[in-house]
């Protein structure tokens, strides 16, 4: 017995007997070979690749997709900030539109593709030389919009001269500016300046009260005079010639050209200019006599001095440059910067037209995305 056990022993080891065949004693050979493992492995490894291979490809869509979006909002960004530089370069050239409200409105980048970019201005009430900028930049693919970036923005105008004087001045407590002040010489103030004061020196100069915007500059700034001659506009539409002084109340609409001293008398005289005109031109000085007033829309150049007298009034709702200096008693002058009002077209020597406005430059206070 112990015999038989051995060479079976020895022939399973050797596999002489075959898997199926039975033992003595009942029992069977276990089955070691598994000839199906092999392709089960093989089918769980390709089926493993196959879900790893399509997560890397919804992935890779995924991030092709951020991608494309990324560049798109990055464009419509540029658009946006580009409609907000458009904006500034209308408002700083008012001669080619015919009011600030124009500027609002659709306009495409090119005609070559669906950018499109929309654009609205509004003044600041209380402060001229400000303007709030919105721009919304977007795409256009047949009746959806896609993409889409939005700007608001605070544009100040820097320097906007509403008051320029040629030689050292005084301004007594009765004289408010809002906008910026230039003085060639020193500037003596009691009065009120809304804006930013450019002198050589400056004297009892009070600014207004919690005024943030305000700022003193030491410094004369280089700005260009107005260039306006007698002979550029005499023969022009819109232009009332005056070689006299004229009595009592005048209201004239376009400009008024007088080629020597003009004198003003009486209450309730009124210039308007007319579009890209100047309202006022004085070869020589203007004189406000007692008891009147005189109202003007638009820019006063003068190439001599202004002098009020007592209870005189002068409201200047554009722009006053005067060669010489600003002088009065017990009388009132109030001067709003407004460009949309002084911006003209003048001609150098050569005769070609060129753009000029009291504002030399413009920047954002603030560009913040809606």
């Amino acid at each position: 017995m112990m015999m038989i056990k051995q060479r079976i022993k020895l022939r399973n080891t050797q596999y002489a007997i075959h898997p199926s065949q039975p033992l003595r004693g009942g029992e069977r050979i276990r089955n070691t070979n598994k000839k199906g493992a092999a392709l089960l492995v093989v089918l769980f490894v390709i089926m493993a690749i196959t879900i790893l291979s399509l997560g890397f490809l919804s992935r890779s869509d995924v991030e092709l997709a951020c991608g494309q979006n990324m560049v798109l909002r990055t464009q419509m960004d540029y658009l946006a900030e580009s409609g907000l530089e458009h904006a500034k370069g209308l408002i700083l050239n008012p001669q080619d539109i015919e009011d600030i409200d124009d500027i609002e409105g659709e306009y495409q980048l090119d005609d070559e593709n669906d950018d499109y970019y929309y654009v609205s201005v509004v003044r600041d009430s209380s402060d001229y030389c400000n303007y709030n900028i919105e721009c919304d930049a977007y795409r256009k693919k047949e009746t959806e919009t896609v993409g889409r970036s939005s700007f608001e923005a605070e544009l100040r105008l820097d320097p906007c001269i509403a008051l320029s004087v040629g030689q050292s001045t005084t301004l007594w407590d009765t004289v408010t500016v809002y906008g910026d002040v230039n003085c060639v010489g020193t500037l003596t103030n009691q009065g009120n300046i809304y804006g930013d004061v450019f002198a050589d020196d400056l004297k009892d100069t009070v600014m207004y009260p919690n005024q943030e915007k305000s700022r003193q500059v030491l410094q004369n700034l280089s700005f260009s005079w107005p260039n306006v001659t007698v002979n550029d506009f005499k023969d022009k539409p819109g232009v009332t010639y005056y070689s006299y002084d004229p009595n009592g109340s005048v209201s004239i609409n376009g400009m008024l050209l007088v080629d020597e001293n003009l004198t003003v008398r009486g209450p309730n005289n009124v210039i308007i200019a007319s579009k890209n005109l100047p309202a006022l031109y004085v070869t020589g000085d203007l004189i406000i006599e007692q008891n009147a007033s005189l109202w003007i829309e638009g820019l006063a150049v003068i190439a001599g001095s202004v002098s009020l007298k007592d209870n005189a009034n002068l409201i200047v709702l554009g722009g006053l440059f005067i060669r010489e200096t600003l002088s009065g008693s017990n009388s009132s002058v109030t001067i709003t910067a407004d460009l949309t009002k002084t911006a003209i077209i003048t001609w150098n020597e050569e005769g070609t037209q060129q753009n000029w406005g009291q504002a030399a430059g413009a920047f954002f206070r603030s560009i913040e995305r809606k």
